[in-house]
């Protein structure tokens, strides 16, 4: 297993240190992070714009800020491919690292996060699973080191459901109407059925599940059922090279692209521009902006990349899963922050991290001083609630860039949180676990 280190030093020097065990006395006011990435493999178009955006953002609060309140991050990452087990090996080889452990794990793969959640509290490092692994995880009650805010799979199903509702004049309209959910066969693409099950009952649309096996890169045919059932909707859980698959094949049958939306693993520069013109008013969900529009964003030209803004764009700023990956070490760093406020400007311990995860409230005023006014919503994390619920929004490709393309629709809540609350006392009743209360 190759890794890479990025140790930032005091006066801001980035020096890479590949495969070199750190011992602990080289860290003093150091804060470190694990990133588990896949810059290589069938899942590498999505990795590695998500795994820049977390390096540059780690980069950026170093060189600008001094660290979070004077304490420098350390981060290291280890390569996964999105192989649960290599995953699961990265996260055992880094989780004692740094002088006080791991801060906190992003997995990046539902997968992963599904063999982490057992470890978590026994590790004492929190999960931060943003927008993915586990959805009854966000009921903090049975889940207390895990975190999936701002919005779960089943959330935005929901989301998604409503959205096509208002297309079509009204949720009453939904009747009779032919949906399909085109999934990656593994435990993330099977995430949103649940939801969309309960909802094909409640509102009577015809749901039909088609499977993708991995990695996807063969759908003919998923794509002549689906020519065969003539769906008014297409909804999309799909993941690396499936996706710019699917895609194409939909343009291939003159699918109307407009009515296929994706989710948001689904909605990246990568999986439209194969497409070319085919991929043109193709839809997926979001909870974050694309392009490079934002003042985060002329920070990290100015102090990454000496005020080079085409290097900055070779290394996928602005990108979707660049943009997700910025706002995901965002989240991380402001949960460190915020644990600060109670334990003092020091090396975090994983358990005053989860502490900070779960009392982050970054409001309005706090992204407006992060440069992403507009950029995401709010979020404010509570001990019951890990997910919160936060809205979302579609976005459209136009054949050269992404806009929104909706308001921002809120989930279900309704229909998800109880959903939810079931599925955490199965499983803390399955794990001999006794609910908190909060």
């Amino acid at each position: 297993m190759k890794f890479r280190s990025l140790l930032l030093g005091a006066l801001g020097a980035v020096v890479c240190v590949t495969g070199v065990a750190v011992s602990k006395a080289a860290y003093s006011a150091e804060q470190f992070i694990p990133m588990l990435v896949y810059r290589t493999g069938p899942y590498a178009p999505s990795g590695i714009p998500v795994a820049n955006g977390f390096r540059d953002y780690y980069t950026l609060v170093n060189k600008r800020d001094g660290g979070i309140n004077g304490v420098k991050i350390v981060f290291e990452e280890c390569e996964t491919k999105y192989n649960t087990k290599q995953g699961v090996e990265c996260y055992e080889k880094l989780k004692n690292k740094g002088p006080t452990g791991a801060s906190l794990v992003n997995p990046y793969s539902t997968g992963i996060t599904y063999q982490l959640i057992p470890k978590s509290a026994v590790d004492g490092v929190p999960i931060l699973s943003m927008g993915y692994g586990r959805t009854s995880a966000a009921d903090g009650r049975v889940f207390k080191w895990v975190f999936n805010f701002p919005a779960t799979y089943w959330s935005q199903a929901s989301a998604f459901v409503k959205y096509v509702g208002r297309q079509e004049g009204g949720m009453a309209n939904l009747k009779g109407k032919k949906i399909v959910h085109l999934y990656h066969n593994s435990a993330y693409g099977k995430e949103a059925n649940p939801t969309l099950e309960t909802l094909a009952k409640k509102y009577g649309f015809k749901l039909t599940l088609i499977a993708v096996d991995h990695p996807g890169q063969e759908q003919k045919a998923q794509w002549l059922q689906i020519r065969r059932k003539k769906p008014h909707w297409i909804f999309m859980s799909g993941w690396g090279v499936m996706n710019q698959v699917a895609i194409k094949e939909a343009a291939g049958i003159n699918y109307p692209m407009d009515h296929f939306v994706g989710n948001w693993w689904s909605g990246s520069d990568a999986d439209v521009v194969p497409a070319g013109a085919g991929s043109k008013g193709y839809k997926s969900a979001t909870f974050h902006g694309a392009g490079a529009g934002w003042g985060v964003h002329e920070d990290i030209v100015k102090h990454i990349y000496g005020g080079d803004a085409a290097k900055a764009q070779e290394n996928k700023m602005g990108e979707v899963l660049y943009n997700r990956g910025m706002v995901n070490a965002m989240f991380g760093v402001e949960a460190i922050r915020t644990a600060m406020k109670k334990y003092g400007n020091k090396s975090m311990t994983g358990a005053q991290v989860r502490w900070g995860l779960e009392n982050l409230n970054v409001n309005e005023a706090r992204l407006s001083e992060l440069g992403m006014k507009g950029f995401t919503q709010p979020v404010k994390v509570s001990c019951s609630d890990h997910e919160t619920s936060g809205p979302v929004m579609f976005q459209q490709w136009d054949g050269s860039k992404w806009s929104f393309a909706s308001i921002w629709v809120p989930p279900m809540r309704d229909v998800v949180r109880p959903m939810i609350e079931k599925d955490a006392a199965n499983y803390a009743k399955e794990n001999k676990i006794t609910p908190r209360k909060c």
